[in-house]
């Protein structure tokens, strides 16, 4: 039984941070695989600065290319919109359930507001949280402070954001030291974010 990991994200682009955080839990947990899960953009809500799914797929593709127990899924693309996670983990478990077991990556800010997500106590009940430390504000519910299911990882806080990423890059900084080599050339090429 392979347990795996899933970092929901829009990835919009992957950075040093999402590949650091994804490579601490491969590395120093029980886990034995990172897929990265592109969120798809929702037909209800057309974000200007939101790449096609595909792309952002893509970037995703070439930054674990060195990281054999990281893989990108685009397992989201093909459910009906707007989706929950819970769907997800569903569909994931249909499709791989038989030698797969799944578990949620979120950051303790996504932690912090957990009992506003759709069936989060069906997931709570089915799936283990690994929850990586991030820098914000609010506190932890008490229900999930000591829950058997909830597994702090001390992956390093990495304070970078892909809207700062896009919006330094359209002002000329040079953000290259925080993009994977793979990803920033495929994003230069591509004229992306500018």
């Amino acid at each position: 039984m392979k347990k795996v990991g899933l970092f929901f994200g829009t990835f919009n682009p992957i950075h040093i941070g999402h590949l650091v955080i994804a490579n601490h839990l491969v590395e120093f947990s029980d886990l034995d695989e990172v897929w990265f899960v592109i969120t798809p953009q929702s037909p209800f809500k057309t974000k200007q600065s939101l790449l096609d799914d595909h792309h952002r797929y893509q970037m995703v593709y070439e930054a674990v290319q060195e990281y054999p127990k990281l893989k990108p899924s685009k397992i989201e693309f093909d459910l009906p919109q707007p989706n929950y996670t819970v769907n997800t983990l569903v569909h994931l478990d249909e499709r791989y359930g038989e030698d797969h077991q799944f578990a949620l990556i979120m950051g303790e800010d996504n932690l912090k507001s957990f009992h506003k997500w759709k069936n989060y106590e069906t997931i709570l009940e089915q799936y283990s949280l690994y929850v990586y430390p991030r820098v914000s504000a609010g506190e932890v519910e008490q229900q999930f402070k000591d829950h058997p299911k909830v597994v702090r990882v001390a992956a390093p806080i990495m304070e970078i954001s892909s809207t700062f990423i896009r919006r330094e890059h359209k002002n000329g900084k040079n953000i290259r030291p925080l993009l994977p080599n793979a990803v920033w050339k495929y994003m230069d090429e591509m004229n992306f974010y500018r």
